[in-house]
């Protein structure tokens, strides 16, 4: 194995041929298996343990898959492949099948060169810190096979599941949306989302025009969907006249969004179009079936209790749009599953990630573009407006990104920047963030680099800049 494998909590991720080779990738999912046989076993359930397992559309996937289901299947582990899906499909798959846990073979946003293990926990989220540290544990110890192989069966009809999922979800109007006819550009970046996104759309009554929608993980571009990265789509809107452009990473869980304009709005505003979409639909609804002796009181007073989550590095326009319909925002360390955990915890109604991630629990709490997609048509539909219309008419921020490099230890660091700004509200959850009511500073360390992140929002970037370059500043002053 080499020094360059990157090992997190939920799973691995590696350069194809250095990092990941098919054995790596069985002793792997030996490892996962025997964590999953062990959970079974401790539960006292009789059968074999069930793993699904999916992959996104990476050439080196099929050959990883294979290996994958070798070692669940030596570690005594049924498997139920459900193929080329997007990532949200696999962690459906396994709450549907009520299965032991999940694979996804992705590396999701990273170049066409890597790939990577993604582990799913029974309950359909990705593993937290002590069960990934066991897997991890396991992976070490080796250990030899259960005696029994396990069976592989195929699972065809997870992404029509998925689909029919979110298009029966209540915050989801499906015949008003059908009704304004939206034109939409898509660009699936040759991942695992052309065919899904495109009949999710259609069946929307849309008029799809699409780029990169093959699915031979051919990526034409950089695969994340950043601005900077869908000028071919805004082309595209722009020459076919379409209300918007959708643009999706190459395992389907990141959602960004092109105005009609042709401008990229950033990703952060899927988010906030989704909480607008669910909790102002909620609100909508509520009114409409208000009479007139019902107190509003009541039902204003519901929504103060209505919690957001979304992780520490999200952009405020996503507390803006929470404040919009008197939800609470609730904050967590960066990454999906303390997003998700929180959301459990919480009973949350909406949350996710600023970086096109929409986690709904009403399906599920994990990163969904097709739910994302389907609330945002929802709330352009229901409100009535454009994209930039609604960009348009909230607080806008500029947010500015750095890192530097990580010296012995960071809480110098970190009470620097509290004296530094004492009037700041300061969270310690994940390095240090500092905030004020329209801008704020986080400086953390990476998770897979010797480097600090710090990462600033303002009304203006130089103001932005501003914050960052004096937490710049105090980091190597410290």
């Amino acid at each position: 194995m080499t020094d360059t494998l990157m090992v997190s909590v939920s799973g691995v991720r590696g350069i194809v041929g250095k990092d990941l080779t098919d054995d790596v990738v069985s002793r792997w999912a030996h490892a996962f298996g025997a964590w999953i046989v062990a959970a079974r076993d401790g539960e006292r359930r009789g059968g074999g343990a069930t793993v699904v397992i999916g992959r996104d559309a990476r050439t080196s996937g099929p050959a990883f898959a294979r290996a994958a289901i070798a070692g669940l299947a030596a570690a005594g582990c049924d498997v139920i492949d459900v193929g080329l899906v997007p990532t949200p499909t696999v962690q459906l798959a396994v709450e549907h099948h009520r299965a032991g846990g999940g694979i996804v073979i992705t590396a999701s946003h990273n170049p066409i060169e890597w790939n990577a293990l993604k582990f799913i926990g029974p309950d359909g989220i990705f593993l937290d810190g002590a069960a990934g540290a066991r897997v991890q544990t396991l992976m070490v110890e080796g250990g030899a096979g259960r005696g029994r192989a396990g069976k592989v069966t195929m699972d065809e009809g997870a992404i029509e599941r998925h689909l029919d999922a979110v298009l029966q979800l209540s915050a989801v109007d499906v015949d008003r949306t059908r009704r304004r006819r939206f034109k939409v550009a898509l660009d699936a970046v040759r991942g695992a989302g052309g065919p899904v996104m495109r009949t999710l759309l259609e069946r929307l009554a849309c008029t799809v025009t699409g780029i990169n929608l093959e699915t031979d993980g051919q990526f034409p571009r950089a695969p994340e969907p950043v601005p900077e990265n869908l000028g071919e789509l805004s082309a595209l809107v722009r020459r076919s006249g379409a209300d918007l452009g959708i643009a999706v990473d190459p395992d389907v869980d990141r959602l960004a969004i092109v105005d009609e304009n042709g401008a990229p709005i950033g990703e952060d505003y899927t988010l906030a179009f989704a909480v607008r979409a669910v909790l102002g639909g909620t609100m909508e609804r509520r009114n409409a079936g208000t009479t007139a002796g019902t107190p509003t009181r009541s039902i204003i007073s519901s929504f103060h209790r209505s919690i957001v989550v979304c992780n520490l590095s999200t952009s405020l326009v996503v507390e803006d749009a929470a404040r919009e319909v008197g939800a609470q925002v609730v904050r967590t360390p960066v990454g999906e599953v303390h997003v998700a955990r929180a959301i459990v915890r919480l009973g949350a109604v909406i949350g996710g990630e600023g970086n096109g991630g929409v986690m709904y629990p009403a399906l599920h709490a994990g990163r969904d573009a097709p739910v994302a997609a389907a609330l945002a048509l929802e709330l352009l539909a229901r409100t009535e407006r454009t994209v930039s219309e609604l960009v348009a008419a909230a607080p806008r921020y500029t947010i500015v990104k750095a890192k530097t490099p990580r010296g012995p230890a960071l809480e110098p660091v970190y009470m620097a920047l509290r004296q530094r700004f004492t009037d700041a509200q300061v969270d310690t959850q994940d390095g240090l963030r500092l905030a004020w009511r329209d801008r704020w500073l986080h400086v953390r360390p990476s998770n897979t680099e010797p480097i600090v992140r710090l990462i600033a929002e303002a009304p203006t970037g130089a103001a932005a800049q501003q914050l960052v370059d004096e937490g710049r500043r105090l980091c190597v002053a410290s």
